[in-house]
């Protein structure tokens, strides 16, 4: 008897299945199936997210306008307390100060004003390496010296001290071709650049504070010098403005070497306080054209709908820049306001949910350092969350809004 041969492919459908094939397939099915609810997953989960984010923390133009102003001390605050548990009492800590000032400016609330006195001294806050460490405890010393009624001299008699040192130290210098700031003395051996930027000029407003408490003109003299210079060195304005809200100056990532890491923003701090001393409308123009044109989305530093800085860091004195510009010419810039709250709002909602990084840790209120959804800036640390350096930013950012809000737009 001849044994016919059968092949796989003739089986009959009743045949049953060898055990190695079962498995095989029961791997296969759960496999797909599990693709699927992946699939499903990304599909409606971001919207899920995004309805609970904006539920939770809704943008501020979704709610009355007559709450609108305790919304952004509210906010301001809950970033607060997140500072106070991470502070150090370097630049950072002067950074959040400089929020708490404005804040305390329309609450009047004394807890704030021991938080910088008996708690976290500004008296102790570090001078640091780079002259804009000083700069910014110098500022906080005298917006605290303006708010709490002009009359605490301890404050004008240590930003004073902080200022002369960096200068008799030779950090005011035209080594360089032009009257400026440099973060170190320039011929040092500190083993990294010796550069200026707008950051190390901040001294200049801190020189127009410093005048104003003392009366000392030799102040307003070191500011005229770096912006105009001395009629045979040039400053700043002949040096690195072009006009028409334009800076120019020397390239690379920001802090090494690039002159204006904010595109000159941080110019229009400097030039309300010239404004301020000198009364001379130049520096107010300077300072509102400089704002209008970085904050136009056609100039592309921001994002065209939400207006957060796309490539940088920095964002509380990126916000207190323009506020800064803002206050010396409302009428001029009243735009600034409503773009800055969408900046704000973009951040407390993390982007509306769609945030591919986290901007705001709603469980404890910590801020990312950069703003940009999708992360990806340049500056120093942009992927930090609720460290003493992006939540000091942040403070300073709400907080001076919260200043703006009540002082310039509640009714």
């Amino acid at each position: 008897m001849t044994q016919q041969n059968q092949s796989p492919e003739k089986q009959t459908p009743d045949q049953p299945d060898s055990p190695q094939k079962k498995n095989h397939n029961l791997i296969i099915g759960v496999a797909i199936g599990a693709a699927f609810i992946l699939i499903i997953a990304l599909v409606t989960l971001p919207g899920l997210f995004s309805s609970e984010a904006e539920s939770e923390n809704p943008p501020a133009e979704q709610i009355p306008l007559e709450e609108q102003y305790s919304v952004w001390v509210e906010r301001s605050y809950k970033i607060g307390e997140r500072f106070k548990d991470v502070y150090s009492a370097g630049w950072e800590g002067a950074n959040g100060a400089i929020g708490n000032a404005y804040l305390f400016a329309v609450t009047n609330d004394s807890s704030l004003l021991k938080l910088h006195t008996d708690v976290y001294s500004m008296l102790d806050l570090y001078n640091g390496t780079w002259v804009d460490d000083r700069a910014w405890a110098c500022l906080a010393e005298m917006y605290w010296w303006d708010f709490t009624g002009r009359t605490n001299q301890i404050w004008v008699e240590d930003a004073k001290q902080r200022y002369v040192s960096a200068k008799q130290e030779g950090r005011l210098s035209n080594h360089e071709g032009y009257w400026t700031w440099y973060n170190w003395v320039p011929g040092t051996d500190v083993g990294e650049p010796i550069f200026t930027n707008s950051n190390m000029n901040q001294m200049v407003s801190v020189a127009c504070w410093l005048y104003e408490a003392t009366g000392d003109e030799q102040f307003l003299n070191d500011a005229l010098l770096v912006w105009n210079g001395d009629g045979t060195t040039p400053g700043i304005e002949q040096t690195l403005y072009k006009g028409n809200g334009k800076w120019e100056g020397a390239p690379g990532r920001a802090a090494f070497g690039k002159e204006l890491p904010w595109e000159g923003v941080s110019y229009c701090s400097i030039g309300a306080a010239m404004y301020r001393v000198t009364k001379d409308e130049k520096y107010k123009d300077i300072a509102v054209a400089t704002a209008k044109r970085v904050m136009d989305p056609d100039y592309g530093w921001v994002h065209p709908e939400h207006y957060y800085q796309i490539n940088m860091d920095g964002n509380g004195a990126f916000v207190h820049f323009l506020l800064d510009a803002y206050m010396i010419a409302p009428d001029e810039l009243p735009d600034i306001p409503m773009k800055v709250r969408k900046m704000l709002d973009h951040v407390w909602t993390n982007a509306y949910g769609k945030a591919r990084v986290t901007l705001h840790r709603t469980q404890d209120h910590a801020i990312r350092n950069g703003w940009n959804p999708n992360g990806g800036e340049d500056g120093y640390g942009v992927d930090l969350v609720g460290t003493v350096h992006p939540q000091s930013q942040a403070l300073r950012a709400y907080g001076v809004y919260a200043y703006v809000y009540h002082k310039y737009l509640q009714d």
